[in-house]
């Protein structure tokens, strides 16, 4: 195996097992179930960059077979990309980008085309959601090609992740077209993937539930909301005790889909049920898409509900109104 990323020059003379990677790996997964509950600003989501730096990396300098030093590798990847993940979450969008890059490295040295197909996906998708919808095309395009003409070389599961990515990035370019084929095809590798029990941890959240709720995220920016409310119908399995950030997420998502319909009503039902979710999540990123709803709520401030709605998000998520709505 060629020299790998952040490797001391020298070995010490303790070989490190199988268990120690395994038990790495175990503590990943928890920071992911951690990430999701609680944002990326917990002290679960947190723990990655420590554990990379105190745990993982100094095992690159014990006696590796080539076995556990893939493996090695594969986890240092998936902590990386943890990391990256939470200070996208908190809005550190060059930390995040930092990580990233370094999970990618790891992930080529474990020689994983699933790990870095997946990665450079969520590398994409960090550009789409800094509103650089080209960026994010031209990443997801080498994201399909490092998993090999046809996606040979990745799993589907992954592969759907990638075309998910791909037509959220059209979607905020305005190309309705291109993000439908990019979704369907998104919808038909899914359909052809393994059951949950047969993919890796870190793909295993992407189930029809979690495709149908951005989805209904792309048909809001698209500015349809009938195909948004409908695609919302299909992801409301995901359970807001697992998923809590993402639940939080779509339904402010869908309140400003219906306020494209003039169903203010319906907007700030769903308005208050996102903000009950993600009062106890630390993700600037989560408060961003309420924020996206109070804006959206501006032509009706002057309405006894809407105007306590928005103090309740000042209140219970810290939003001041310094994007132009007044508040009481």
């Amino acid at each position: 195996m060629s020299k790998l990323v952040g490797t001391p020059a020298t070995r010490s003379r303790r070989r490190a097992g199988h268990s120690e990677v395994a038990a790495l790996r175990q503590a990943a997964e928890a920071i992911r179930h951690g990430d999701s509950r609680h944002g990326g600003g917990s002290a679960q989501a947190r723990w990655a960059v420590r554990l990379l730096d105190e745990r993982a990396l100094p095992l690159f300098s014990t006696r590796l077979t080539p076995r556990t030093e893939r493996e090695l590798c594969r986890v240092s990847a998936e902590l990386a990309r943890l990391a990256g993940w939470a200070a996208l979450d908190i809005g550190r969008h060059g930390t995040a980008f930092y990580h990233f890059e370094r999970a990618l490295g790891w992930s080529r040295q474990a020689d994983d085309n699933n790990l870095s197909c997946y990665i450079l996906a969520t590398m994409a998708l960090l550009a789409t959601l800094r509103n650089s919808p080209a960026t994010a095309l031209d990443m997801a395009q080498g994201s399909v090609q490092a998993g090999g003409v046809g996606g040979t070389r990745v799993s589907p599961r992954v592969l759907s992740f990638t075309r998910l990515v791909e037509a959220r990035a059209h979607a905020r370019a305005g190309d309705a077209r291109a993000a439908s084929t990019a979704l369907a095809v998104s919808e038909h590798l899914l359909e052809q993937a393994p059951h949950q029990g047969n993919v890796p941890g870190w793909i295993g959240f992407l189930t029809h539930p979690r495709l149908a709720s951005d989805a209904a995220e792309i048909y809001r920016d698209l500015g349809n909301a009938r195909a948004c409310l409908a695609w919302n119908e299909q992801a409301t399995a995901m359970a807001p005790t697992e998923f809590t950030r993402s639940v939080g997420m779509r339904l402010a998502v869908v309140a400003t889909a219906h306020l494209q319909r003039a169903e203010v009503d319906e907007s700030l039902a769903l308005g208050h049920r996102s903000v009950d979710i993600l009062r106890n999540v630390e993700s600037r990123r989560a408060r961003g898409y309420v924020k996206d709803l109070a804006v959206a709520l501006g032509p009706y401030s002057n309405t006894r509900p809407v105007r306590a709605f928005l103090a309740r998000v000042r209140g219970d998520l810290g939003l001041a109104p310094s994007w132009g709505v007044r508040f009481p």
